[in-house]
């Protein structure tokens, strides 16, 4: 699949997203790379750059103290690994039920959760 019609499907799940999160998601850049560079792998500890399906960077909402934003910050980045996404599903439809869940996934470290609040949550 070429990377505009990845993104349109990334486009598309950020659209539909419950109504909570799209209310609160705020300075937040999406973007979608083939596979992680060696400082995002280094980041999360992973060894091998095909692992890896997603990634927030960022200060996580519950962590931002009272002077959070009171000089410029750059956007937090939730980060999309295309090739490692499309090697885990058969077809258009597990790929964009995939893509949801990895959205869904980052977007809960954005608000602050852990990896085991996150899959406690179903993500």
């Amino acid at each position: 699949m070429d990377r505009s019609e990845f993104e349109h499907i990334v486009v598309d799940c950020l659209e539909n997203l419950p109504e909570f999160f799209k209310q609160n998601i705020d300075n937040v850049h999406f973007v979608v790379e083939d596979y992680p560079s060696n400082e995002q792998l280094q980041k999360v500890k992973a060894q091998s750059k095909y692992n890896l399906l997603g990634l927030y960077e960022g200060v996580p909402l519950k962590y931002r103290g009272i002077g959070y934003g009171m000089h410029p910050v750059l956007p937090d980045k939730i980060t999309l690994f295309q090739k490692n996404i499309e090697s885990i599903t058969r077809d258009i439809n597990q790929l964009k039920l995939k893509i949801r869940e990895v959205l869904m996934h980052e977007i809960g470290h954005y608000f602050g959760m852990t990896e085991d609040e996150i899959r406690n949550a179903g993500y």
